[in-house]
C-alpha cells in the first residue's frame, strides 16, 4: 500500500486549455469538402477514445479561422447541450480540431495522465450539474467550470496504474457488448431463415400451412378492476399493465389483485404460454408481442393468445414478433393513432409447420435468447464492477502502486 498523500488540486493546476469553432458552412465547399483534420463536435464525444469524427475541415479552414489542432492525448469536455451533453467526454488519440462547444484540456504530461482525467471526470460527472449557469434554452458550463475542477491527485505513476485498471475494464465490457450485438444479429438470422420455412430444420420436411389465429386458439383481451375499490388490490393474484409487455418474456410483473378483483371486473387469469399483444399505447407499445411464463392477468389494453394443441407459443410469439410492422399497420384508425382489436387478430394469417416442427423452431430460438440474457446478465454485472472499482481506485479508497514505486 502506498502510503503517499493525494494532493487537492484544481484542473488549471495541472494543464492548458484550448478551444475551438465552426468554419462557416457557406463556404462548405472550402472548409469542408475533402476535409484531411478531424472536427471534432459533442455528438462524437463518447466518454471514451475518439479514434475518428463524423466530419473533417480543410487546412484553409484551420489557416483562416480560431481552428487550432490539438494534438492525441487531450481530453475535451462538453459545455453545452443541457444535462444530457455537459460534461461529456473523449480522448483523442488522433490530432482533431473541435467545435466552439467543446472545452480541449491539455494534461501537463510530467503531472497529469490523460486516461487518467478521462475517467476521473466520467465519475464525477454529477459534479457539472452544480455549477452549469442557467439559461433560457439549456443549462451550460464555461471553460472557467472547466478549470476549477477540483480532484485530489495521485503521483503519475500510480494515475498510470489506475487508468490502465480501469482501461482494461472498459476494454472488456466494449468486447462483451460486442458479442451481444453480434448474437442479436444471429438470432434476427435464424428467426428470418426458420420462421419463414427458408431454411429447415434436419429431419423436417412436411409442407407448411396457412391457418388464421382464430382457427387454432382462443384470443381474449383483459380488464382492470376499478381503482376506488380498494378491496380489488393488492392480493396474490399478478396483474400486468401494457407498459410492460417489453419485458418480452414475462416472469413477473408490479400489479397485483385480489380475488375480489377478478370475480368483479372483466379480468381473466391467462395460462403461462399465452402470447400477449399490445392493442394500444403510445410509442412503439402498439404491436408489441410478449409470452408469459406464469399465470396472470392483464388489462384491457392488451390481448391474450391462448396457448393450444395446435401450436407451440414459443414460434407463435417469435413468428409475431417478426411482424410488429404489420401489426402496426393493420391498427384500425387513421394516422397511425389507431388500435389493434380481437377481429384484426383472430383474422391475422399465420404460415405454420407442424407442431413438432414448430417447437423445435422455437426451442433454437429460446435457447438463443436465453444466451443473450445471460450475456446481458454479466454485461450488468460487469458495468456495476466497474463502477464499484471506479469509486475505490479514483477516491484513493483503494491504492495499487506499492510504497516507493512512486
Amino acid at each position: 500500500m502506498s502510503s503517499s498523500e493525494w494532493r487537492s488540486v484544481q484542473l488549471s493546476d495541472v494543464a492548458a486549455f484550448g478551444s475551438g469553432t465552426t468554419p462557416a458552412r457557406a463556404r462548405q465547399s472550402e472548409f469542408y469538402d475533402q476535409g484531411t483534420v478531424p472536427w471534432v463536435k459533442t455528438l462524437d464525444l463518447n466518454n471514451g477514445a475518439i479514434v475518428s469524427t463524423d466530419e473533417s475541415v480543410t487546412t484553409l479552414a484551420i489557416d483562416q479561422t480560431n481552428l487550432r489542432v490539438h494534438p492525441a492525448g487531450s481530453v475535451l469536455v462538453a459545455m453545452y447541450g443541457g444535462f444530457v451533453q455537459i460534461g461529456r467526454t473523449g480522448v483523442l488519440r488522433i490530432r482533431a480540431t473541435t467545435n466552439q462547444a467543446i472545452t480541449v484540456v491539455l494534461p501537463d504530461r510530467k503531472l497529469l495522465d490523460s486516461d487518467f482525467l478521462l475517467h476521473l471526470l466520467n465519475y464525477r460527472v454529477g459534479h457539472w450539474r452544480s455549477v452549469a449557469s442557467s439559461s433560457r434554452k439549456d443549462p451550460n458550463i464555461t471553460k472557467n467550470d472547466v478549470k476549477s475542477f477540483p480532484f485530489h491527485l495521485p503521483s503519475l505513476p500510480e494515475q498510470a496504474v489506475i487508468a490502465n485498471v480501469i482501461n482494461d475494464a472498459t476494454e472488456f465490457l466494449s468486447a462483451l457488448e460486442q458479442v451481444i450485438v453480434k448474437k442479436r444479429a444471429i438470432k434476427q438470422g435464424l428467426m428470418r431463415e426458420l420462421l419463414t420455412g427458408r431454411t429447415r430444420l434436419p429431419g423436417f420436411t412436411a409442407e407448411w400451412a396457412e391457418r388464421k389465429i382464430g382457427e387454432f386458439t382462443e384470443v381474449m383481451t383483459g380488464g382492470t378492476p376499478s381503482t376506488f375499490v380498494s378491496r380489488y388490490w393488492g392480493g396474490d393474484i399478478r396483474w400486468m399493465n401494457s407498459g410492460e409487455i417489453h419485458k418480452k418474456r414475462v416472469r413477473e410483473v408490479s400489479g397485483r389483485i385480489t380475488v375480489d378483483g377478478l370475480r368483479e371486473s372483466p379480468a381473466k387469469i391467462l395460462p403461462r404460454g399465452t402470447v400477449l399483444m399490445a392493442l394500444v399505447g403510445q410509442g412503439r407499445t402498439r404491436g408489441t408481442v410478449a409470452v408469459t411464463e406464469v399465470e396472470l392477468t392483464i388489462n384491457q389494453s392488451m390481448a391474450g393468445i391462448l396457448p393450444g394443441r395446435e401450436h407451440d407459443s414459443d414460434f407463435l410469439y417469435y413468428l409475431l414478433d417478426t411482424r410488429y410492422e404489420e401489426l402496426r399497420g393493420e391498427s384500425a384508425g387513421d394516422g397511425g393513432r389507431g388500435v389493434l382489436n380481437l377481429k384484426i387478430i383472430k383474422n391475422l394469417s399465420v404460415r405454420m409447420p407442424q407442431l413438432n416442427e414448430q417447437v423445435a423452431i422455437g426451442q433454437v430460438l429460446r435457447d438463443t435468447d436465453a444466451e443473450i440474457e445471460t450475456l446481458d446478465r454479466r454485461l450488468e454485472a460487469t458495468r456495476a464492477i466497474k463502477q464499484g472499482m471506479m469509486q475505490e481506485l479514483l477516491t484513493g479508497r483503494t491504492r495499487l502502486v506499492a510504497e516507493g514505486a512512486a
